[in-house]
């Protein structure tokens, strides 16, 4: 049996995936949150398999919860399912510990594909996700700027894109203000732009934050 917990903020879509789950005999979920801070508390439990989380949350958004899952349990498989589409995230969240990443609109037996992969400790990639992949490793320069950030850079990022100040930033990542300026610097350098105005738009205009 592989036990099941579903990390959406949405509770129209945890019962959705709960009853469509139920139809699978070797699925049983077992905990549901609708923010990154109470899937930690699922996680330190212990008692799950399979993480199945979406990105955009109140709270903590996904990215900072996948970080923080992969700091508690490294070998915990955490399948992203989530609104935004593959070309946006999927690429950059493999990279940062993710087994798999699937947008909403997929074929539901791709979740359970997706599932059942990542239980058995592999990755769970698309054709599509894999020729991006493949893509990045024969042309590394043509990566999104996003797509060059590290896995911290890419949390103040979003986090900077939405508004939110370096100084609740630093009390919200438990980072000094300091450190949160120099992951700013290092951000703007990389992806050549000069405000956070200028972060916001891009993120806008690539449909990283809605």
């Amino acid at each position: 049996m592989i036990r099941i917990a579903i990390i959406d903020d949405h509770a129209m879509v945890r019962a959705g995936l709960r009853q469509f789950f139920s139809d699978q005999t070797d699925f049983s979920v077992v905990a549901e949150a609708s923010n990154g801070r109470a899937a930690l508390e699922i996680v330190r439990a212990g008692e799950v398999d399979v993480i199945v989380l979406d990105i955009s949350m109140p709270d903590q958004s996904g990215v900072d919860a996948l970080a923080a899952i992969r700091a508690r349990a490294p070998d915990l498989p955490v399948l992203i399912l989530s609104g935004f589409p593959e070309e946006h995230y999927a690429t950059t969240l493999l990279r940062q510990g993710a087994s798999g990443y699937l947008n909403k609109d997929c074929d539901p037996q791709d979740i359970v594909t997706a599932i059942r992969t990542v239980h058995r400790g592999r990755k769970f990639i698309t054709p599509g996700v894999a020729e991006r992949l493949a893509e990045g490793l024969s042309k590394g320069g043509d990566q999104l700027p996003h797509e060059q950030l590290s896995e911290r850079e890419l949390q103040v990022f979003l986090r900077l894109a939405k508004g939110e100040t370096i100084g609740n930033l630093a009390v919200g990542m438990s980072l000094s203000v300091k450190t949160v300026s120099t992951y700013r610097t290092r951000i703007m350098e990389k992806m050549k732009l000069e405000s956070n105005s200028d972060l916001t738009y891009y993120a806008l205009k690539n449909g990283l934050i809605q």
